[in-house]
């Protein structure tokens, strides 16, 4: 079958890409073609350059997951065409994955000559039997949706605005990991979490209602702490048991607190109270 594709690294699958899939969708469903999404594995910064450190707001397994709900996801090694000028990489989508019509979106470019003009595209789009089409850019409010506003949003402590870009709440999954178990000591246990990629993005230090979910548990309000060192702390006030070495999910869904300096046990205690009282989502 004749397909319909868009090309980009998607990372969030935020409210911007969505719209794109959208019309990626409708535009299907006009020609009697299929969809497909391509996007690629790792950051193609990444491969470019070999000291970027890209900060990403989802894993890999988790983007293909969110993508697949748009349509067929085709994930590529960037390496494997990164050589490739527009037209060539035109060339494959044509003949590799029968593409007749390429979606862009409105800032994308591709290819290794590096062309800048729309007008571009679609020239050689038709010399190898590909209409180009390219989408406006979306905007929300005073907002323009993309990865880079919400990542922003995540490193100031603005959760409510990164979970308005992306359209549900920023999560993070990461396993249950030994701590120095302080927190146990004055009644409040804690789990330490690992994030599962060390490329994700950790939001400002400070105190988090958040909502966590393990194999032993359904979606459960908590308290999160992130210190200085980036280091990740989970208090759930409703669940007295052994988390370790299990995988868990965490959704943000409010800033409580800038992260302060606390004397005593008994101050410490006091604050983790009041923080927990707060939690109700």
């Amino acid at each position: 079958m004749k397909r319909i594709a868009t090309i980009g690294f998607f990372d969030g699958v935020h409210k911007g890409h969505r719209y794109l899939f959208k019309q990626l969708d409708k535009l299907a469903a006009e020609r009697g073609l299929e969809p497909l999404i391509i996007t690629f594995e790792h950051h193609p910064r990444e491969v470019l350059q070999s000291d970027y450190m890209p900060r990403l707001l989802n894993t890999a397994d988790e983007r293909r997951a969110l993508l697949s709900a748009f349509g067929h996801v085709q994930m590529l090694p960037f390496e494997s065409i990164q050589a490739l000028t527009a037209a060539q990489f035109m060339e494959q989508l044509h003949t590799q994955y029968d593409v007749t019509v390429l979606l862009m979106g409105y800032d994308h470019r591709f290819g290794s000559d590096r062309l800048k003009r729309p007008q571009d595209y679609r020239r050689i789009g038709e010399q190898m039997g590909i209409e180009v089409l390219t989408m406006s850019e979306f905007t929300e409010g005073e907002w323009h949706v993309s990865s880079t506003e919400i990542r922003s949003a995540l490193e100031n402590g603005n959760i409510a605005v990164a979970n308005d870009l992306l359209g549900r709440p920023y999560s993070l999954r990461g396993t249950v990991v030994h701590g120095k178990g302080l927190g146990r000591t004055i009644g409040f246990p804690t789990a330490n979490i690992q994030p599962a990629d060390p490329h994700l993005i950790i939001p400002k230090t400070g105190v988090y209602a958040v909502q966590v979910r393990t194999v032993a548990l359904e979606w459960t309000p908590a308290m999160l702490n992130i210190d200085a060192n980036g280091i990740i702390e989970v208090h759930i006030p409703s669940f007295q048991g052994d988390l370790y070495d299990q995988s868990m999910e965490i959704r943000f869904m409010r800033f409580i607190r800038d992260e302060k300096q606390i004397d005593s046990l008994d101050a410490l205690q006091k604050q983790i109270m009041e923080d927990c009282s707060s939690i109700i989502l």
